[in-house]
């Protein structure tokens, strides 16, 4: 390379200046002419039959244009997953399924007359509380995406019994709901049979053939855009219903359609975090090293479609231990199908290990960074292999000098300031370092300017400009001179923003292309056609040969809190991380995404709680005025750090996935902290003021 490198520089993000003065265009507000809207009908059944609509007091509001339900929509494919297969039958799977779409030529009139549609029931009791002693809990065939649903090794039965420590300790997490700042929110028009549609989704490829297979049509007569994304949290990742029902709806009126759920009505129909309950079970010796632990993790999924969270999956590899068992069950309850949500699994599964790992220091009397440190592990306790790079004593340590941890008074209660109690905790944390397919294109211009084209997805993490510098630096060329072009099925395919694979993924592709591009620039000596010169590639068999490495992300999470002993009050004074991410291609974005999933940990910990009421079957807060997701107001100092790592094994550009990261491990360092200053274990999220105050 002739030049310092972009990679590795602070860059703002490319599209900034668009999104602050409102110019960057979401779903929802491209052109189109003729253009009617869509407000989707809910059911007020938990479970039973539909057996009646009633549409003329709808139908008769000035502007409506068509009630769509069961009884009137067009046939879809049978072969479309059964969270699209809406308004093709009768049955209600739980309340607030979507069983109806007014289309009218304004919003106000289609929100109205939405509220006029009614349904006569036939309903059937129905079950919607997840219990332990559920008699029907099954064994899925496997857990999300793909993992093994049990998996053991050694004899954990023996080793636990022998253990000269042993704990066994239960931990609950309650419902969480995405809530990115842009709803599902889709446009969609047709032409001569062929389907456009501007969707807020995290991958608009299999979102592309998703929609085809729904509606019959060769994938090229189906185009999906998705240029800006206003955040997804994992919600976003594939189809969701609003986009089947404005295409649908587009269709049967012959005009395009806009079609927004209001935040309401984005509790459970688009997917949410589970509730989970996890037992764990760590035998260990006196000097806290692990000899087994079992880690047992029940969830819920719906009737439409199986969902199984990955809770466990954390545990098995995470700390080494000869004699391990970990386990899923699931309840099939009346409720909204749960979905993918930032670091699935992991998210949880930490809370509860990491939580439990606290417990087992201080029945050892050790530290807690010591203990993590003694059953630290350079090799994959569920593979046998090494780990392409194992950097989580490196964040740890680094975490530890930075908090000043060694200061510490282990002993809980010990500090006080005033009415408020001080504690600190901390946590450990990791995440798959996963790599997907993709392709890319680069082309090069008389003019000295060069293009590159790629399907990738921009949620709002940056990495639209992560690709422009990975760009920049593969065509060792000045990135004034390198455009970008994503977020649209017309180029190269790429897969989701999500599994924190996106960057690690799309990068390995830009720079193959951009290799291609350089060798052919360099057989015709520099001279480009007048035309230019575009060149593709993509990385299927590269990623294939490398799929089966243990490839991982750490993170080392200190957290200080105060609780009032009056109020039970929790407040976060301080957050922070250290973590292990490979190669950093943009700090900017990178503390940015990191300090989020920080700050979404500590709303995990205080204030997140979906609340499902069993007689009606609903959420009972499904609105950010009663859902409290954590404001300015709620979060203190939040500090992130990273240290050098290099990780040849993950793709050429040696980075790891970050998007998912910041949310591990920090709501057990929370809630480890709250121990600590207070001498009270909270095992069930989240921690409130009435957890920590006696009774009566």
């Amino acid at each position: 390379m002739s030049r310092a490198p972009v990679v590795g520089r602070r860059y703002p993000r490319l599209e900034g200046h668009e999104k602050v003065t409102g110019t960057a265009r979401y779903a929802v507000e491209y052109p189109a002419q003729a253009t009617t809207y869509g407000w989707v009908v809910q059911a007020t059944a938990a479970r039973g039959t539909i057996t009646e609509v009633h549409t003329s007091a709808a139908l008769a509001v000035d502007g409506v244009l068509a009630v769509l339900h069961h009884g009137n929509a067009a046939r879809l494919s049978p072969e479309v997953d059964a969270e699209l297969f809406r308004l093709q039958e009768p049955t209600v799977h739980y309340r607030g399924q979507i069983v109806a779409v007014v289309v009218a030529e304004s919003i106000e009139a289609a929100r109205e007359a939405a509220r006029l549609v009614r349904f006569d029931y036939d309903v059937v009791p129905h079950r919607t509380e997840l219990s332990a002693q559920d008699p029907d809990l099954y064994r899925p065939d496997h857990v999300n995406p793909d993992y093994p649903t049990d998996v053991m090794a050694g004899d954990f039965d023996g080793g636990y019994a022998s253990a000269e420590v042993r704990l066994d300790v239960t931990y609950r997490t309650p419902a969480y709901h995405n809530s990115p700042l842009e709803p599902h929110a889709t446009t969609a028009q047709w032409q001569d049979g062929r389907l456009l549609v501007h969707d807020s989704v995290q991958g608009s490829s299999p979102t592309r053939e998703i929609l085809a297979r729904v509606f019959e049509l060769p994938v090229e007569a189906v185009r999906v855009v998705n240029t800006h994304v206003g955040g997804g949290f994992g919600g976003k990742i594939y189809c969701k219903i609003q986009t089947m029902l404005a295409a649908l709806a587009a269709r049967h009126v012959g005009r395009p359609v806009r079609l927004a759920l209001a935040r309401q009505q984005m509790f459970g129909p688009v997917g949410y975090r589970t509730p989970t309950i996890q037992r764990i079970r760590l035998g260990a010796a006196a000097d806290g090293r692990l000899g087994a632990v079992a880690h047992d993790a029940i969830s819920q999924t719906s009737m439409v479609t199986e969902f199984a969270e990955q809770s466990a999956v954390y545990t098995r590899n995470m700390y080494a231990a000869p004699n391990r068992r970990t386990t899923h069950r699931l309840a099939r309850l009346d409720v909204p199908t749960p979905f993918w949500m930032r670091a699935p699994g992991h998210t949880p599964g930490s809370f509860a290990l990491e939580s439990a790992l606290d417990e087992l220091a201080s029945a050892c009397a050790l530290d807690p960074v010591e203990l993590r440190l003694r059953n630290d592990t350079i090799i994959d306790p569920e593979s046998g292999h090494p780990f392409t790079s194992r950097n989580l004593a490196a964040c740890l340590r680094d975490g530890a000098r930075r908090f000043g941890w060694a200061d510490r008074d282990p002993t809980p209660r010990a500090r006080r300031h005033g009415r408020w109690l001080i504690g600190t905790g901390m946590a450990g944390s990791s995440y798959p370092a996963r790599v997907r397919p993709a392709a890319a294109s680069a082309a090069a211009y008389p003019d000295g300017t060069f293009e590159v084209r790629i399907n990738a997805a921009d949620i709002g993490t940056g990495a639209r400009t992560a690709l422009w510098q990975v760009a920049a630096d593969a065509l060792d060329v000045p990135p004034a001179r390198v455009r970008i072009l994503d977020g649209d099925t017309a180029l190269p395919p790429a897969g989701v923003a999500g599994g924190s694979t996106g960057l690690a993924s799309w990068s390995w592709a830009v720079v193959r292309a951009a290799e291609r591009l350089c060798d052919r620039l360099g057989e015709l000596r520099g001279v480009v056609p007048a035309e230019g010169l575009t060149v593709e590639a993509n990385t299927d068999d590269e990623v294939a040969a490398r799929a089966t490495l243990p490839r991982y992300a750490y993170g080392a999470q200190f957290a200080e809190v105060r609780v009032d002993v009056d109020t039970g009050e929790v407040r976060v004074r301080r957050l922070l991380g250290v973590f292990a991410v490979g190669r950093v291609v943009n700090p900017a974005t990178l503390r940015s995404q990191l300090i989020g999933g920080m700050t979404m940990g500590l709303s995990m910990a205080l204030h997140e709680v979906g609340l499902l009421d069993p007689r009606y079957g609903d959420w009972v807060n499904h609105d950010l005025a009663t859902y409290h997701v954590s404001s300015n107001a709620d979060v203190g100092a939040v500090e992130a750090y990273w240290i050098e790592e290099e990780d040849p094994y993950v793709n050429p550009m040696g980075t790891k996935g970050i998007g998912e990261i910041g949310i591990v491990g920090a709501a057990a360092a929370i809630a480890n902290a709250v121990h600590h200053a207070t001498g009270i274990r909270i095992r069930e999220l989240p921690i409130t003021p009435d957890k920590l105050l006696p009774e009566g």
